[in-house]
């Protein structure tokens, strides 16, 4: 019975967040822990989901994505299996809308270039949620650390080899489209100040690539701190964000902010080999729960069987 499992990695923003849907820049790390899609050949007709408690969603718009493409899909049986909670953030949607057209593509034998997986990919991103920038889709895809555009008007991955990073979870699911829509409706208010604050954000993803290709990790963490001045401005923090931000600092990060769309999920801090295990002590201490990827800048999708 023919069977194609594909996995993608998860994701965290390092910078740009919020601005880089408005197509500004910003700078994302694929980090390795993965969504693993599996398709088996079935003897029923339709398409069969095993995904556990998580929704269909994301999976429902790619398979419409898919038959678009390739026709009509049938006996097929999908199941999904996530090293990572959908809870923390780090792109779970993105991951397994990736994995599974990318495992079709193949169970399919009709190959896609990475460009094609990205385009299709994002349309679903889309379909479901109707705002984004499509850099999960991007991380997902390419992995690596990558510098972005909007919609994937540029795909960059930056020669960086190791990230001293520490990632905290609130406890807090927050919910990425609600977020996007509140700022949506704040620029509306707002445009000018909110251009201004969108602005700051671009030029300092710019400057922060440059450092980070030079590794000057202390200039890099001024930067985060800067970044989450704009984001708090923005209204997309929160208590709970703020309490593990402080604490990383408190603790000597060179520098700590929110990754993603705020409100909740995840922080992320820049740290020392000296430094890394009294950060995460503090983040602990604060009630936030530490997360400990196999690697940042982890590859991309990949078949495994």
């Amino acid at each position: 019975m023919k069977t194609v499992a594909a996995s993608s990695p998860g994701k965290l923003l390092l910078f740009g967040d919020h601005a880089v849907v408005y197509g500004y820049p910003c700078i994302v790390t694929a980090v390795d822990q993965r969504m693993m899609v599996t398709i088996t050949e079935s003897e029923k007709d339709g398409v069969a989901y095993d995904v556990g408690e998580s929704d269909t969603r994301f999976l429902d718009a790619a398979l419409n994505i898919a038959q678009s493409l390739w026709g009509n899909i049938s006996h097929i049986a999908v199941q999904t299996k996530s090293q990572f909670s959908e809870k923390f953030g780090l792109g779970s949607s993105a991951a397994v809308t990736v994995s599974f057209l990318f495992a079709l593509s193949k169970f399919l034998s009709k190959p896609l270039k990475p460009i094609d997986l990205f385009n299709a990919a994002y349309k679903v991103v889309l379909d479901v949620q109707g705002k984004g920038s499509g850099v999960d889709v991007a991380a997902a895809i390419y992995g690596g650390t990558l510098y972005f555009l909007t919609g994937g008007k540029v795909i960059e991955p930056l020669a960086i080899k190791d990230l001293p990073l520490v990632i905290g979870y609130t406890g807090v699911k927050a919910d990425t489209v609600t977020l996007i829509n509140e700022v949506k409706e704040k620029m509306k208010a707002q445009p000018e100040r909110i251009d201004r604050i969108y602005d700051a954000i671009g030029k300092l993803t710019e400057d922060a690539k440059t450092k980070m290709l030079e590794e000057d990790w202390e200039r890099v963490g001024k930067f985060m701190d800067y970044n989450q001045e704009y984001l708090r401005d923005l209204g997309v923090s929160s208590e709970k964000l703020e309490a593990l931000i402080s604490a990383a600092k408190g603790a000597g990060a060179y520098g700590a902010k929110l990754s993603g769309a705020g409100g909740g999920d995840c922080m992320i801090a820049l740290v020392t080999n000296d430094t890394r295990k009294s950060i995460e002590d503090a983040i602990e201490k604060v009630g936030g729960q530490v997360i400990h990827p196999a690697k940042y800048g982890a590859q991309g999708v990949r078949i495994e069987t």
